[in-house]
């Protein structure tokens, strides 16, 4: 082999090594972009999965503090009777200290289950929390006060579960 031939086979062994080195290289990048897609899939994915767990701990959490709004709701009735009931019978009626007993166990059993009343009763009309029936002129209290509570209102947590119904100062004429 002359000197010529041999030059040229190790120039096309070179050209050979540079083309496999190029395309290794150009797989190589393929590869690293791939790569790089799939840790942005996997942080995307964690993302979501965190914000998943998140959602579903504060709905288990709602559903825990606002599961028995319903029955806690289908009970204010009762609540109301038993207070009606107290307001009828006279202070002297054996009855009477059986029915206040009832309505301390039943108040304790609804504000063990986070419910609390409403009586809002000389303080200011809040539409939030109280339901306006009517308004009467009143020289005796500022305008826009609660000066009867018709129905007393309760809330379960910080929800409004039924406002409480009121009649209002409005100013004298």
């Amino acid at each position: 082999m002359n000197h010529s031939q041999q030059h040229h086979d190790e120039s096309f062994e070179d050209q050979d090594a540079q083309s496999s080195l190029d395309a290794a290289e150009q797989e190589l990048g393929q590869i690293e972009q791939q790569l790089a897609a799939a840790r942005e899939e996997v942080l995307r994915t964690r993302a979501e999965m965190d914000n998943l767990r998140k959602r579903l701990m504060r709905e288990m959490e709602a559903a825990r503090k606002f599961g028995g709004e319903r029955i806690l709701g289908d009970l204010l009735p009762v609540a109301d009777s038993l207070e009606q009931g107290l307001a009828a019978v006279g202070a002297d009626d054996p009855a009477r200290e059986g029915l206040e007993l009832t309505m301390k166990q039943f108040a304790s059993a609804l504000e063990k289950h986070g419910l609390a009343q409403i009586d809002p009763a000389g303080q200011a009309f809040d539409p939030a929390e109280h339901q306006a029936i009517s308004a009467q002129p009143s020289a005796e209290h500022p305008e826009n006060t609660v000066i009867a509570v018709l129905q007393k209102g309760y809330r379960l947590h910080e929800r409004v579960l039924r406002p409480a119904l009121v009649v209002v100062a409005k100013g004298a004429d």
